[in-house]
């Protein structure tokens, strides 16, 4: 089993800074909300945790797919409750394609496999809100 360790401190007011295996990252609200705007708000990262990793997934089977296509981009957007604690009460994934003789087939099983199968962040978004997905070729 492997086990994922992060450390967060705090570097000067609401400024904190979060060491993980790969890297840091600075965390931090806007000087409207009390902080130095020095970093990102915690649920955006969730947001950028979810289309990193299906986005990861996507290119990986479209690689091993032999799948050429000139533009990617992952977006999602997610409607946040008004009440204490704030969350997540839906969230919406595009997948967008850009490219000539896009095989729209094959990437519509990669993002299917990414959505519903490998992407352990969808899996736990799943597990507290409604997620959905849908393609888009430019």
């Amino acid at each position: 089993m492997t086990t994922h360790f992060v450390s967060t401190q705090q570097i000067e007011g609401m400024t904190l800074k979060s060491t993980l295996p790969d890297g840091e990252v600075m965390l931090d609200v806007p000087m409207s909300e009390g902080g130095n705007g020095n970093g990102i708000k915690p649920k955006p990262l969730m947001l950028t945790s979810l289309t990193g990793c299906t986005a990861l997934d996507v290119v990986s089977l479209l690689k091993k797919m032999k799948i050429e296509y000139d533009h990617f981009e992952v977006t999602a957007s997610a409607e946040l409750s008004e009440e204490h604690p704030k969350h997540y009460l839906s969230v919406s994934i595009e997948y967008q394609f850009k490219g000539t003789n896009l095989n729209k087939e094959r990437i519509e099983r990669a993002v299917d496999l990414s959505f519903n199968k490998y992407c352990g962040v969808i899996y736990m978004f799943k597990q507290f809100t409604e997620v959905n997905y849908k393609i888009t070729y430019l």
